[in-house]
């Protein structure tokens, strides 16, 4: 047949069906007749010839169905067909359809919405050119911790490898930044030459760094982020008058970078590193390292590069110590900037997937009920020539049509459920500007759509078809064809829901449990009626320099104090739970030993009888009444600690405890000043109560406080105590800073919000995981319900003919509630030892509780239980009051 006479065959079957089909009545009754004729001329009487062509003819009904499977485009009529009709069928029963659709909808929207997030975060690439090769590159110390680069081993890297195209170290900081349209608080960072090249970015205007703009002594420059060039140098294409003052220096802006490029993470300038020259110390790890690999190279030839050079350098330093590089290490840089997100999202995405499965089996459930009420209209179609494939395929377009709608429905959903978990992520979860509801996210909810409704079709039609279906033509009239299967299926689904209910719930309860043991943690300071402001000094060497920096924060401290409702200032190098501290060792020494420069130090820091390791922190006085840190012996800095007075210290708790266990360190001369260049002794006159310094979930760490007035920092944050409205204190607070230098920009917080967010984490998987655990367990609640009320509706003539024969009221109740019993008795049993394994995976996100909680499992085993049974009881209370001679009626 020509092309064209199909094409036209295929679009009158499709588009004239109606016509098509009168034509086919025509010609199978034409057919019918001339059968009869021939039997009637055969010498049948005519009943007899028209029964015989009819049984020739293998029924008009079946010969007409064959015919139009034969058609051009049948299968298209007969989808569109399928589709007509589910949708009719849908429409039939509107309460259990929207109860589907909404139960759907919410495990698909739930499940895409977290999906975004896992791919937004683990799944999706980088934004750079061939993003897989690039390369993090870290130095792994004798005790098998991570870390950054030092300076020397870095150039040993570089110089030496041969895994790499480029390699680069940069870091990143906060600093004040003035000479663009306003001062600001900018994020900057400091890189090698070929920090661009790692990342193939050429800067749109302008040109990049070379190795000149990178020597000690060399003219500033810096290259600035396109959004900063538009915000603050007004678009300008001719960046020849450009300049900005970033710690005390006046850098030339000599190029912007192309959209979309902000790397590390919200840098807004980049600087060229070591102007003021390389630390030499190759135990001052002061820079990460980025690299992208040769053609060729893989990521593991390249990590046993890396490592036989860090090794090579351990062998050969002088500087042997605990925080002397032992190995090195290269990975993805993706990995290595999710990698601590990696599990708790996982888990997230593990316990949505079980919320999605306790959904399918709710719907699997209503499915499987209506199915069973229609046995007598699929024997009626098997009947008039339905092949039991034809059913089948029925069976899953309506349950794909269901599953298109609650998946759009879902998709809906999710984006609002996007921008929720975005207000929920904690701060520290990396990469939520890649987070949204795109086309992979699209996609995957496309797939899960179609996945959901192939699972519910096949396992619905698998059930609905099985057995001889013209019993149901037999048995349909009572209604009770195959109840006593479908209520073992039913039941058998709703114990899987309570098992996987119980798995989702115990986690949730073990998170929640973990977070209650964290906030009874005590942080060791206070939380509320504190204001910080955080303020950047330009960062300077000369000690008149210094000393300059040290009466202006003296000034500030003493304005603050006049705002009315503040009752104390300090001020302190970092706060608790807001990034951590820098630490290092310390030694013990007298002013006798002493070393006039720092590479003296070098022989003292052998002995490991002498030397202890601490964070440092520069603090005010007043910093540990505003925070409540309390003192436990001798005294915390006071006026007799001028800065030519001879340098004090205060050491924390932990760390008089360990370094001194039998003896009291108040008198005690200890050097660190490896840490701020400055080899003064510091002598030790008090001991104050630890804090968590890095969050409740983490033990406090030792600590050296140092005096601000007798060790100036360039950048601190002020505490403020206050009775007053934080409203009112900042604008004060920002005002006295402005009249005393106009170009410092400062951030406020309260002290209660860097608290909570220290808290992100662990809210956002209690609260999602609680979401899901809930849902979980209504919709397994719901199933209970539906089965045990199918089950009394499909047993009303059995609970009729019991109760005639004399059963009681409470026999009828424990007969239900015992049935009920068993399923969810068994379902329980299945989800404890399913909850034994999986929260295994779990365990790393626990604190103060074990996986195996004994009062989680028992206390989240009473709810479910006692839920469930409720659920049992209400249908089973039903039953007591059936009539029997209505129940012996019963159709």
């Amino acid at each position: 047949m020509p092309f064209s006479a199909k094409l036209q065959s295929f679009l009158r079957n499709l588009f004239s069906s109606r016509h098509v089909d009168v034509d086919l009545d025509e010609e199978v009754r034409s057919h019918l007749e001339l059968l009869i004729d021939e039997n009637i001329r055969a010498g049948m009487p005519p009943e007899e010839a028209q029964r015989a062509a009819r049984i020739d003819l293998d029924g008009i009904e079946q010969v007409k169905e064959q015919v139009r499977e034969e058609r051009l485009g049948h299968w298209l009529a007969s989808i569109v067909s399928d589709c007509r009709y589910g949708l009719r069928q849908l429409r039939e029963h509107p309460g259990v359809t929207t109860i589907m659709v909404f139960t759907l909808a919410l495990a698909i929207g739930a499940t895409t919405a977290i999906f975004s997030v896992v791919y937004g975060v683990l799944l999706r690439p980088l934004p750079f050119t061939d993003p897989s090769r690039i390369m993090a590159i870290f130095e792994i110390n004798s005790k098998g911790t991570w870390s950054p680069v030092a300076d020397p081993n870095f150039d040993d890297f570089r110089d030496q490898s041969h895994s790499f195209q480029a390699i680069a170290k940069y870091n990143s900081d906060i600093a004040s930044v003035s000479g663009a349209s306003q001062p600001t608080r900018t994020a900057i960072a400091s890189v090698s030459p070929d920090f661009l090249k790692v990342f193939t970015i050429q800067p749109m205007i302008g040109r990049d760094f070379n190795a000149s703009d990178a020597k000690k002594g060399a003219a500033p420059t810096v290259l600035a982020s396109y959004g900063y060039w538009q915000q603050y140098l007004g678009s300008a294409q001719d960046l020849s008058g450009a300049h900005l003052k970033i710690g005390g220096l006046v850098f030339s802006v000599i190029g912007v970078l192309p959209p979309g490029f902000r790397f590390p993470p919200d840098a807004d300038l980049w600087l060229p590193a070591d102007l003021e020259g390389e630390n030499p110390s190759r135990t001052s790890h002061n820079y990460h390292a980025v690299a992208r690999l040769r053609d060729g190279v893989t990521v593991q030839q390249a990590s046993r590069d890396i490592s036989a050079l860090a090794q090579r350098i351990h062998q050969t330093s002088s500087e042997q110590g605990d925080y002397l590089l032992k190995d090195g290490i290269v990975v993805p840089l993706q990995e290595s900037i999710t990698g601590k997100a990696r599990a708790p999202l996982l888990v997230l995405l593990g316990a949505v997937g079980f919320l999605l499965l306790v959904a399918c089996a709710n719907v699997a459930n209503l499915l499987l009920a209506q199915a069973s009420a229609r046995q007598r209209e699929l024997a009626i179609r098997n009947a008039l020539g339905a092949a039991r494939g034809r059913l089948i395929r029925q069976f899953l377009t309506e349950a794909l049509l269901l599953s298109l709608i609650g998946g759009g429905l879902g998709v809906l959903g999710a984006y609002w459920g996007v921008a929720g978990l975005l207000s929920l992520a904690p701060e520290n979860l990396p990469r939520l500007d890649s987070v949204s509801v795109n086309i992979p996210v699209l996609l995957f909810a496309l797939l899960l759509s179609t996945a959901v409704a192939a699972g519910l079709g096949v396992s619905t039609a698998a059930r609905a078809t099985s057995g001889d279906l013209r019993e149901g033509l037999a048995e349909g009239g009572r209604g009770q064809a195959g109840s006593q299967g479908g209520q073992r299926v039913g039941r058998a689904i709703v114990a899987a829901q309570i098992a996987i209910t119980l798995v989702l719930v115990v986690g949730a309860g073990l998170l929640g449990r973990s977070l209650m043991k964290v906030l009874e943690v005590n942080p060791g300071f206070r939380v509320d009626k504190i204001v910080t402001m955080d303020v950047s000094l330009p960062w300077v060497e000369d000690p008149k320099a210094k000393a300059s920096q040290a009466i202006f924060f003296s000034s500030l401290i003493d304005r603050l104090k006049q705002i009315p409702g503040v009752r104390k200032v300090g001020a302190t190098s970092g706060l608790p739970m807001d990034g951590g501290l820098p630490d290092g060792m310390f030694a013990l020494m007298t002013q006798n030993e002493l070393p006039k420069t720092p590479d003296g130090l070098g022989a003292i820091f052998q002995q490991k009888e002498r030397i202890g390791n601490a964070d440092f922190c520069v603090a005010t006085d007043e910093y540990f009444k505003v925070l409540g840190i309390p003192l436990i012996r001798g005294r915390i800095f006071d006026e007799r600690d001028g800065a030519d007075s001879p340098h004090v210290a205060v050491i924390s708790e932990s760390l008089a405890r360990d370094r001194w266990p039998n003896q009291d360190p108040i008198g005690h001369t200890i050097e660190f000043g490896n840490m701020d260049g400055d080899l003064r002794l510091l002598t030790i006159v008090g001991v104050v109560g630890d804090t968590h310094e890095y969050g409740l979930d983490a033990p406090p760490r030792p600590t050296v406080y140092v005096n601000l007035f007798q060790r100036p920092r360039a950048a601190v944050t002020v505490t403020m105590l206050s009775d007053a409205d934080t409203r009112l204190v900042t604008p004060a607070a920002r005002g006295i800073l402005h009249d005393l230098n106009p170009e410092i920009p400062a951030r406020f917080r309260t002290f209660s919000q860097i608290y909570s967010a220290s808290l992100g984490s662990r809210k956002f998987n209690v609260i999602l995981i609680g979401f899901f655990g809930i849902s979980a367990l209504m919709l397994a609640i719901a199933g209970v319900f539906g089965v045990m009320a199918y089950s009394v509706s499909r047993r009303t003539r059995e609970i009729g003919v019991r109760i005639a024969l004399g059963a009681g009221s409470g026999d009828v109740l424990r007969m239900i509630l015992s049935q009920g019993s068993r399923t969810i008795l068994f379902g329980v049993a299945i989800g404890i030892a399913a909850s034994l394994v999986l929260t295994r995976a779990v365990e790393s996100l626990l604190f103060g509780v074990t996986a195996t909680d004994p009062l989680t499992f028992g206390g989240v085993t009473l709810l479910l239980v006692g839920s469930a049974l409720l659920a049992c009881y209400i249908p089973a209370r039903r039953a007591t009051r059936v009539d029997p001679l209505v129940a012996l009626r019963y159709e």
